[in-house]
């Protein structure tokens, strides 16, 4: 497959699949056309001709023919549709392509539960696997079994051996929850999971640290993604509590809590401040946009991808932890509270 045949199942020139591969950020296409351009390189285990040396190093098959080192992808807390871990996959596979390898798979924890993917799984030879999002238990287990190299990404960091690519959600939340309270805001919710949650402790510490009141009303348990913060939002503002913030565990959470908040005639951020954390791209298209914390995802991935190709061409063994930088996005949709209510 070459880059030619990859542009016309795509309906684009190769040109623009060039420019897709090798300068992130070019909005040189559309992102449904890289989607699929992205889509159509992984289906058809493209790899650049320049980096041949990869083929020669890893051997080839029994026909003699070039077989390029192989990754796999499973999202362990969620699916694979999922914004924040499908922009770190995008990270893993351009570097991934950049090295001479390709991505064999990309599974959701739900997927490996049906026997058919494990037995695939089992079957398909890849030289390392990216976990995306904490495994639980059996998660690890099976993959500890069945894959030779593993490295973890994600916002948690876990007990375990294996390598761990983080950004530290700890320190971000206690960022966006001083912001609120430089704000002026005292009465600040959270919304979001709190079990085994590293963002529900910077929460509660920089609420203890900043000598805010606790208020165990202002804290919703609920499923990270929009429905789960529009619920969260509405049971909020039933119960009358003296609100003016509220700090989502991710940017999904926030939409559904602004959304809910609209509709209760609680005007963002005129009465209610609101902020998230990962800076998905939708949260620039929100009404208002969307105060958050960017968490440099498609270079946790790029991370990723380089330790875990070092892992299989080095054969380290130290396990690895590395920390990259986030940063407060100010936008809209949060300001000092109303005087009535400081």
């Amino acid at each position: 497959m070459t880059i030619k045949e990859i542009a016309a199942l795509a309906g684009v020139s190769a040109s623009t699949v060039s420019r897709v591969i090798n300068h992130p950020g070019s909005k040189a296409a559309s992102k449904e056309v890289e989607n699929r351009i992205w889509q159509l390189i992984r289906e058809n285990s493209y790899v650049p001709n320049s980096l041949a040396r990869n083929l020669k190093m890893h051997g080839s098959d029994a026909g003699g023919a070039a077989t390029p080192p192989a990754i796999g992808c499973i999202f362990a807390r969620t699916h694979t549709s999922d914004l924040f871990f499908s922009k770190i996959t995008r990270g893993i596979e351009k570097e991934a392509l950049r090295s001479g390898y390709t991505v064999k798979y990309i599974y959701s924890y739900q997927d490996i539960q049906n026997p058919d993917i494990q037995k695939t799984i089992r079957q398909t030879k890849v030289d390392g696997t990216a976990i995306l999002g904490r495994p639980n238990s059996v998660t690890r287990n099976f993959l500890k079994e069945n894959c030779s190299r593993i490295v973890y990404t994600g916002l948690n960091t876990i007990e375990s051996e294996f390598d761990q690519i983080t950004c530290n959600a700890y320190l971000a939340s206690k960022t966006a929850v001083s912001y609120l309270a430089e704000l002026g805001h005292v009465h600040i919710a959270y919304l979001g999971e709190r079990k085994n949650e590293i963002r529900y402790r910077g929460y509660w510490d920089a609420i203890s640290q900043l000598s805010l009141p606790i208020n165990r009303e202002l804290i919703i348990d609920t499923p990270l993604s929009t429905e789960g913060g529009y619920l969260a939002t509405r049971k909020l503002l039933s119960l009358k509590s003296p609100v003016t913030a509220l700090f989502c565990a991710n940017d999904l959470t926030a939409i559904g809590a602004i959304k809910a908040a609209m509709e209760a005639g609680q005007r963002v951020p005129e009465k209610l401040s609101v902020i998230g954390i990962d800076d998905i791209e939708t949260s620039q298209y929100t009404t208002p946009m969307l105060t958050t914390i960017h968490i440099p995802t498609e270079e946790l991935g790029i991370m990723t991808a380089k330790i875990l190709i070092d892992r299989i061409e080095n054969g380290k063994r130290l396990p690895m932890k590395v920390e990259l930088p986030f940063r407060l996005i100010k936008r809209e949709s949060c300001a000092p509270p109303p005087r009535t209510q400081i």
